[in-house]
């Protein structure tokens, strides 16, 4: 029996590190079946293919910099050691009019559920300058993996990156891999004119994006479609809840049980990002939003607490990132600082939005609300 050759990958990653590569996807992992005559069989010429291409590029670029593409067959499911990040759907296909919704709501989403527990799923790549850049963009917020595209050289719209990539170049990940919401379970997005629910387990955001009908459709969107929404949530929670819309850029408050109706137009979508009232003391309620000009919005919030020192309590928020940070408060705070520096603030005493811009670089930052009775 013939035995695959593992300097193969040796050499050709050590030429790719050194030309500045410094990580790989690598793509056809399925057509190992068809070749497996020689080498014990498609399973056999599978895990030698895998052992040597975790372990060459684990060495080669010094990280699990690995993307593994077409790979859902069960071979590459049960052989995979060290390779973190698998494709969880079909190739984007821009030229396609009628694969965008299929290739998010349909095929990423769905493939997650069983993906997201034994890989980090990869949705694959989109290109930022295309007729459905926001609807693809906004999607790979939630995928707790990667975010890359596959541009033409000087045909980027950097609108729609810099509301994935802060400006230090990291990005705002998911903490786990984005999947369908409960109620949406057994829709077929595609064919039923149903709403597809996509949430990142507890960062709080829903994302919905309309089907692939062609047609509008509307339906419904409640803080309960947010799976452990509770585990974040704390004991001062009395289940109220701040939703922010981001296309609309509209805060509203709302029970946890209670209905928002939507209406999205054919490749349009809305993120939802949803996050827990607190109550302190016997007045205030407060809950962080995150960095509003970002898809994951609320990915950026890192932890808060709270500091009662009557008449006088402090709200201290710590974030990841800079720009606009928004906050649903229902009082006006008497001042706000940033790292121990007083700040200015914009209150909006109608719907409780409370923002103040972010300067500076990208690390954690703390944010001190002060109130007094």
């Amino acid at each position: 029996m013939k035995k695959y050759n593992p300097k193969t990958q040796h050499d050709y990653h050590s030429y790719q590190a050194s030309c500045g590569i410094d990580g790989i996807k690598v793509d056809v992992h399925n057509v190992l079946e068809l070749l497996g005559a020689g080498y014990g069989g498609r399973v056999s010429l599978t895990r030698q293919y895998l052992g040597a291409l975790e372990e060459s590029v684990t060495e080669i670029f010094n990280a699990n910099n690995l993307i593994c593409s077409m790979s859902l067959n069960t071979d590459f499911i049960y052989s995979a050691k060290k390779a973190a990040c698998a494709s969880a759907t079909e190739d984007f296909m821009s030229n396609e009019p009628t694969f965008q919704t299929l290739h998010v709501a349909a095929a990423a989403a769905f493939n997650s559920l069983l993906l997201g527990e034994i890989v980090i799923p990869d949705w694959d790549m989109f290109l930022s300058d295309h007729f459905a850049a926001e609807f693809h963009g906004a999607a790979r917020a939630f995928t707790g993996s990667a975010v890359y595209v596959s541009d033409k050289p000087g045909s980027h719209n950097f609108d729609i990156i810099k509301k994935l990539v802060l400006p230090d170049g990291s990005i705002i990940r998911a903490r786990h891999a984005g999947r369908p919401t409960r109620d949406c379970l057994f829709n077929d997005p595609v064919t039923d004119g149903k709403r597809a629910g996509i949430w990142p387990p507890i960062r709080g955001s829903i994302y919905q994006p309309a089907p692939g009908t062609g047609t509008p459709i509307s339906g419904s969107v409640s803080a309960v479609d947010v799976d452990s929404l509770e585990e974040v949530a704390g004991g001062n929670w009395r289940g109220d809840c701040a939703v922010y819309a981001y296309f609309l850029g509209s805060l509203k408050t709302m029970l946890k049980d209670a209905k928002l109706e939507v209406a999205l137009e054919h490749l349009k979508c809305e993120i939802f990002t949803v996050s827990p009232i607190r109550v302190f003391g016997e007045y205030l309620r407060f809950a962080p939003i995150g960095l509003l000009d970002m898809y994951n919005s609320g990915g950026a919030l890192e932890a808060m607490n709270y500091e009662n020192n009557p008449p006088e309590c402090k709200i201290k928020v710590r974030i990841r990132g800079c720009g606009r940070f928004g906050a649903y408060s229902n009082t006006k705070p008497k001042s706000c600082a940033v790292n121990q520096k007083e700040e200015n603030f914009i209150y909006n005493s109608k719907d409780g939005l409370l923002t103040l811009k972010l300067q500076g670089d990208c690390n954690s930052k703390e944010i001190v609300f002060v109130y007094q009775d």
